[in-house]
């Protein structure tokens, strides 16, 4: 699944040891400008692209090479006053999943919004602990983005590719001390169906610990023939216009809960984080069995002190019980890395993404899968060398 940016996450996991003055993330993303919105008061302009050359062994038909741009992304927003919004545009497409083929170009018609990647406006009350929002917003899952740039590594693990994205909602945030909760219930993977609920609770023990705890799941059923993911038909498929049934109902239909943890101590930032989800037997959306996917990992990065260098990156395991492809294919087991060394100068940056994946179980019914010519292999390997402008 293609999932952006958390905002309510990244504030709540790295906003204290920034403030603070850690410097522990391995890319610092767009910083924004203000300019002046007339009536509507003062407004911040952000946003960035990039782009990147990559190569992907053990493909069916040899290595796989080219370029691809990323994210082309422009960001306005009004953060003050009791009316607030935020309007995202452009293309989105830059983060991968390590492991699923071929890396996918950027697209505006990733989601049922078109080039409008995100809009939502924000009602906060002054004085009040709670805001609430409404429109096409970033989900509530799991700890990595899905823009690139706010990742520590251009490569994501099992635990993103299985979560939420972008959906329209309505959100209620409360923030008051060191915690804060956020509910959301709008139509889970972009599927036009009003019936999933998100949480996420997150709890800042001081500058360098803070713990966040997430749910996403499904208050009823999504049929077959509901739209999801416009650009997306399944990880190594062209693109398609794809609905729930092509795509996979489980996604749609699952119930999902994750933690994470956030450790950081001078230039160095630890996080170890696990995700359960898991779809019931529905014989109505060709659900025949219990089905679900556990991932486990842990993202590291570290700034060297007083130069532009820093490096990111992750180990992980993740493991598939059931007749379900959540991720390789069906009752899939394996383990994944990146490694990501990172030059960053105020608003350009370069780095080289390097990252392995390795079925310990790749066979269904008798039947194996994999990767290469022979669609058996067990490992796959894929490297970019990746460069932006962000402002």
């Amino acid at each position: 699944m293609r999932k952006k940016l958390n905002r309510f996450t990244w504030f709540a996991a790295f906003g204290a040891f920034v403030l603070a003055g850690h410097s522990a993330k391995a890319m610092n993303g767009p910083q924004g400008m203000s300019i002046d919105g007339g009536p509507l008061g003062s407004l911040n302009l952000s946003g960035g692209v990039d782009g990147y050359g990559y190569l992907v062994n053990n493909v069916p038909k040899g290595p796989l090479n080219g370029f691809n741009v990323g994210n082309a992304l422009v960001q306005l927003q009004k953060t003050s006053g009791i009316l607030q919004f935020t309007i995202e545009v452009g293309s989105n497409g830059g983060a991968i999943p390590v492991g699923t083929g071929k890396p996918p170009q950027t697209s505006i018609n990733q989601f049922s919004t078109g080039p409008l990647f995100a809009g939502y406006v924000t009602i906060a009350p002054p004085d009040m602990p709670f805001t609430i929002s409404a429109g096409q917003m970033s989900s509530l899952e799991g700890y990595e983005a899905g823009i690139d740039w706010y990742n520590a590594s251009q490569f994501t693990t099992d635990i993103w590719a299985v979560e939420n994205s972008q959906n329209t909602a309505v959100e209620f945030a409360y923030n008051h001390g060191p915690a804060s909760a956020t509910i959301s219930f709008g139509d889970g993977y972009n599927t036009g169906v009003f019936n999933f609920l998100q949480a996420l609770v997150t709890y800042t023990f001081n500058s360098s610990n803070v713990l966040s705890v997430y749910y996403g799941g499904n208050l009823g059923r999504t049929g077959l023939n509901a739209k999801t993911y416009g650009n997306v038909c399944g990880y190594g498929k062209a693109s398609c216009n794809a609905t729930v049934g092509t795509y996979g109902p489980y996604f749609a239909n699952s119930q999902m809960f994750g933690a994470y943890y956030s450790y950081t101590t001078g230039n160095l930032n630890i996080v170890p984080e696990v995700q359960y989800v898991y779809a019931k037997e529905d014989h109505q959306l060709g659900l025949n069995q219990f089905s679900s996917n556990l991932g486990l990992a842990l993202f590291g990065d570290y700034s060297f002190a007083n130069t532009p260098y820093s490096i990111g990156g992750w180990v992980e395991y993740e493991d598939s019980i059931g007749p379900d492809a959540w991720f390789v294919g069906p009752k899939s087991e394996g383990v994944g890395l990146a490694v990501s060394p990172t030059w960053q100068y105020k608003d350009v940056f370069a780095r080289a993404n390097a990252g392995y994946f390795y079925l310990l179980h790749n066979s269904f019914g008798g039947v194996k899968y994999g990767y290469g010519s022979s669609g058996t292999a067990r490992g796959q390997f894929v490297g970019t060398l990746e460069a932006g402008v962000l402002f």
